[in-house]
């Protein structure tokens, strides 16, 4: 089952942080930003419903697609996806109902035969932060404590448990102040050798390179031999005092210098900085703008927001990190466009769209009921005014992102009364391009009933498009009545090859318009 499939069984805002966590390697770091800003959308949403939607269990066909089973929808997403839930519900369990995390996490215990070994650790870790029966446990698995093992007695060289081997008695805890001892320890190398005699007298010094390899099996290659794996591992021993080291190396004996780096300093780089002198001094007054509660700005907060003129599209980027435009409370929105309608010149295409997306495009995805009339105000004004940036930087992204029935409302209400028909030919193009849902599919059909101005090639990929999606909509009413406005609206721009492939996509329909359908196909072919 792919993870387009998937995504349907979940409503419009828990959908968007199951995308978020979809997202590779950061989809746990982003579903923590989408969660938050959800919070302070609606403080009292709480991710039960999401909780309980990845819990249900699936019928799934078998690898011999001979069977039928049944697995909680979780255990059908990616290994990918497992982690980064798991990884997410580390950072936020305390603000979750402890119940729903500890049944989510019987779930995946549920697909034990083929689950990833981080997996297995993250659901033991998340136990132990919840407190949970079997939480005490260790994390680690058999074959990971034998490795460990092995290595601590290479390092050790046998006899009684110290240092890392003493860890694994029982469960492994992270042990900073032994870690941070150990390290200054090695500091001391250097800084405790003796000074420098006469250059008769002078102790010959090697340098010596320990840069022990750790192989899979849990073994340790030294470049310096046993008796200087053995120093090294006193040195890491907490229990040795710090004089012993400075005795043993007396007289003109050997002594090894361990060298150790010094930590690069590290350098923060302001965002800010990046912007023009002019535009950084803007920014305060421009906060204090949103943050208002005025009905109605003036002509000085008009020409506050004439900076995003003179702005690169980095810098506009940049500066709309800077004012969390993200964030802006949505009764702020008229104001807001009414004065970047009143702008002149008008913005660039790269200005308006990256305004838009910053400003609207997390809000209309996350929508999970009807958008307000302030939220609907300001989308219909920008794109009125600029609909190839609202193309491009809003509704694109909402048509890949599945939409659902607040945003597919919106965009039915852009399409109706604010795009002109080459805007709407764009848009009809961009649904080409993704996998239908029904969201798609209200969208299309209102799109159709504008009488697009279709040529051949386009009505060609358009059929192409209905034959491969139309197995998914069998019994679909909207795939259904969009089939029956193209037989009827379009039948004059429909060759052979068409009507053929039409013919195909209403053989799989099962709708009581079926028999329509068959009609207006066939008063096509014998017209």
């Amino acid at each position: 089952m792919d993870t387009n499939t998937l995504l349907l069984k979940f409503d419009g805002r828990s959908r968007l942080l199951v995308r978020s966590l979809l997202s590779g390697a950061t989809g746990a770091r982003r579903a923590r930003c989408v969660f938050l800003r959800q919070r302070r959308s609606e403080p009292d949403s709480c991710l039960h419903k999401c909780l309980q939607t990845l819990c249900q269990h699936e019928i799934f066909p078998t690898t011999d697609a001979e069977t039928l089973k049944t697995k909680p929808l979780v255990c059908l997403f990616p290994v990918a996806f497992q982690q980064n839930l798991l990884s997410f519900l580390h950072l936020v369990h305390p603000e979750l109902p402890q119940t729903s995390v500890l049944h989510l996490l019987d779930c995946l215990c549920l697909d034990e035969p083929v689950r990833d070994s981080w997996v297995s650790v993250l659901v033991s870790q998340l136990r132990r932060d919840l407190g949970a029966p079997g939480g005490k446990d260790s994390i680690l698995s058999p074959q990971c404590r034998d490795q460990l093992r092995g290595l601590c007695e290479r390092l050790k060289g046998g006899g009684k448990a110290t240092g890392w081997a003493s860890y694994l008695d029982g469960p492994i805890e992270p042990q900073l102040s032994s870690t941070s001892q150990r390290k200054r320890k090695c500091d001391r190398v250097n800084l405790d050798s003796e000074p420098e005699e006469d250059s008769g007298r002078r102790s010959k010094r090697r340098k010596l390179s320990l840069s022990p390899a750790v192989e899979a099996d849990g073994s340790c290659c030294s470049t310096a031999g046993g008796g200087v794996t053995e120093g090294l591992e006193d040195e890491m021993d907490s229990g040795r005092d710090d004089d012993d080291d400075d005795d043993d190396d007396g007289g003109g004996g050997t002594e090894v210098r361990v060298y150790v780096e010094p930590p690069q300093p590290t350098v923060t780089v302001n965002p800010c900085d990046a912007l023009p002198e002019h535009v950084k001094a803007s920014i305060p007054q421009i906060r204090e703008l949103l943050q208002s509660e005025m009905e109605e700005w003036d002509q000085s907060s008009v020409d506050v927001f004439k900076v995003l003129n003179d702005c690169a599209p980095s810098e506009v980027e940049v500066l709309c990190g800077m004012l969390y435009l993200s964030e802006t409370p949505e009764q702020t929105l008229p104001q807001l466009c009414s004065c970047l309608l009143a702008l002149s010149p008008d913005l660039s295409h790269s200005t308006a769209a990256s305004l838009i997306k910053n400003l609207l495009l997390g809000k209309v995805m996350s929508l999970s009921e009807p958008a307000s009339r302030c939220l609907v105000t300001a989308v219909t004004s920008l794109c009125s005014r600029y609909p190839r940036p609202t193309c491009q930087a809003l509704i694109g992204p909402i048509l890949d992102g599945q939409p659902g029935s607040a945003q597919t409302e919106l965009l039915n209400r852009l399409i109706e009364d604010c795009l002109d028909p080459h805007y709407r030919l764009l848009v009809f193009q961009m649904t080409l391009k993704g996998i239908w849902s029904e969201g798609v599919l209200s969208v299309i059909h209102a799109l159709l009933d504008k009488k697009l101005e279709l040529n051949e090639d386009l009505l060609t990929i358009f059929t192409d498009q209905l034959s491969s999606q139309a197995p998914q909509f069998v019994t679909s009413m909207k795939f259904a009545k969009m089939l029956l406005t193209v037989l009827t609206k379009y039948n004059m721009h429909l060759t052979a090859v068409h009507q053929s492939t039409l013919s195909c996509c209403l053989s799989s329909n099962q709708t009581f318009l079926k028999k329509s359908l068959q009609a207006a196909l066939k008063r096509i072919t014998h017209s």
